[in-house]
């Protein structure tokens, strides 16, 4: 999966993959202090391009800047490491991993002597939850673990830290025998997955909800809203209710590794018809021609690698 002789940007700088080191005093390793971002490039016609590469640099600023943490250069500077760092290791399809985090320094819990570093890795990665998972669907439980509210934590900001408490969830999902968890909010409403979005298809309606269930605000999640209007469904971002995802015509995830991912079942109850259902499917379906290159009205969403 990782490019063993590959190359890595770290601070500036192109280095061999296995000099990807830190010290072991480093602040984020102790208190979780970094921010980071998942990007995907996708092979088309045209050569690797990368979707909502500004998007996701954007945020990737916006989560630092929640966290006092000052990065050493522009979000121009970031976004075209990001394609070097792609060139470098040759490849056609690949996940990006910006990563900015507090290094040596002093261990206490204030972090603000500790150096900003900031790496940017890309490796192969394909489905996250499986290749099958992308047609026939997943299996999720509810976790017992909320997902933290606003007041405590900045849910908007992809901090590292934080993934924590979704480790923590996916855990509880896998050893119990489901491939995912859903997490509710501390009021009890629907939140998202340990790393992705969740939208609720009833009939030709179709609904997400919002930064007020404690989610993080994604990258795919906002693009799906665009192409489902886009096609002439009704998108309304609501409260959703535990008893709306049981009650759903079809379900599904979205995010950067997951893409579009329908859910089949829910503590064994079956979402729909058990598997993508044709609201999915079509979304499913454009999704894969814009990140290809075969939609030429969303090309502004593509960034091509070598220009």
């Amino acid at each position: 999966m990782y490019p063993e002789n590959g190359k890595i940007w770290y601070n500036g700088k192109l280095v061999d993959w296995k000099d990807g080191r830190i010290h072991l005093a480093s602040h984020v390793i102790h208190y979780g202090t970094g921010v980071f971002e998942g990007i995907r490039a996708y092979k088309t016609e045209k050569g690797p391009q990368v979707f909502r590469l500004r998007e996701h640099i954007r945020r990737f600023f916006l989560s630092a800047h929640a966290y006092q943490m000052p990065l050493p250069y522009s979000e121009e500077e970031i976004i075209e490491a990001c394609l070097e760092t792609i060139r470098a290791n040759g490849f056609e399809e690949c996940y990006i991993r910006p990563i900015a985090f507090r290094g040596y320094g002093p261990l206490g819990v204030f972090p603000g002597k500790c150096p900003v570093e900031v790496a940017i890795l890309t490796w192969r990665w394909g489905a996250y939850l499986g290749e099958e998972a992308l047609t026939r669907g997943v299996r999720v439980t509810i976790t017992g673990w909320r997902k933290f509210h606003g007041s405590m934590m900045p849910t908007t900001a992809k901090a590292c830290g934080q993934y924590l408490n979704s480790v923590l969830g996916v855990q509880e999902a896998r050893q119990n025998g489901y491939d995912e968890a859903i997490f509710l909010d501390l009021t009890g409403n629907l939140s998202e997955g340990s790393g992705e979005n969740i939208f609720l298809v009833f009939g030709d309606k179709i609904y997400t909800n919002g930064s007020e269930s404690s989610i993080l605000l994604g990258i795919t999640r906002d693009a799906v809203i665009q192409m489902a209007r886009g096609l002439g469904y009704h998108v309304e971002t609501r409260l959703l209710a535990r008893g709306d995802l049981y009650a759903a015509d079809e379900a599904f995830f979205t995010g950067t590794a997951a893409e579009i991912t329908p859910i089949r079942e829910v503590d064994g109850r079956i979402i729909g018809k058990g598997e993508a259902g044709p609201v999915t499917r079509k979304l499913q379906s454009l999704f894969f021609e814009i990140v290809r290159g075969q939609r030429p009205e969303y090309q502004h969403w593509l960034t091509p690698v070598y220009s």
